[in-house]
């Protein structure tokens, strides 16, 4: 016995007819257009009048710009006059004996002391001590120690040397090149910070 299969008629295995889409499509501009219109009531009395009031005001003038002013140019008339970026002095002249030997140099025969490897305005005066006639001055150093110093200790990088120490102040007298193989000293302070 040989079974057959059932047939379904040949309608039914096709896609919904194309008419059927292009009709829906075609009626969907038609609906939205009545769904719209549905909405448009007066309800927007207030905004309509609002925006006949901005139109019906005075309409402000726009000041004209001012003129401009037309300035003379500068003429230059200085051509002969010394340039002001070359020297006062020639300085090859007095290059030769005018070096003052003032006899200041730095001490370069003692040990250099820790506050020396930072420069002065690193270090921080942070208070003093004092016992009968001897001060000393701590002074706290970028590497977070805390160094007790006293009249003659040295410290920065200019060969400054301690001479006083108050309670608001570490005075020093440090000595600088002055640009041509000579030295000068100067006054320096570290006030305590606060």
């Amino acid at each position: 016995m040989i079974l057959k299969k059932k047939q379904l008629p040949k309608q039914s295995l096709k896609p919904l007819s194309g008419n059927r889409y292009s009709l829906a499509i075609r009626l969907l501009p038609l609906i939205g257009a009545v769904l719209l219109t549905g909405c448009s009531g007066s309800q927007h009395g207030d905004l309509e009048s609002y925006v006949a009031d901005v139109k019906s005001r005075q309409k402000s003038k726009i000041p004209e710009l001012p003129q401009v002013k037309t300035y003379p140019p500068f003429s230059y008339s200085a051509f002969d006059v010394r340039d002001p970026f070359l020297p006062l002095l020639d300085e090859e002249a007095f290059a030769g004996d005018t070096k003052v030997d003032n006899g200041l140099k730095p001490r370069t025969d003692r040990k250099p002391e820790p506050l020396e490897s930072f420069p002065l305005d690193t270090l921080t005066f942070v208070g003093h001590l004092e016992k009968q006639d001897t001060r000393w001055g701590l002074v706290s150093a970028p590497d977070k120690s805390i160094y007790k110093v006293q009249v003659g200790n040295y410290m920065g990088k200019n060969f400054g040397e301690i001479i006083k120490i108050t309670e608001t102040k570490i005075l020093l007298r440090e000595i600088i090149t002055d640009g041509s193989d000579g030295w000068l000293d100067r006054e320096a302070s570290l006030a305590l910070s606060e």
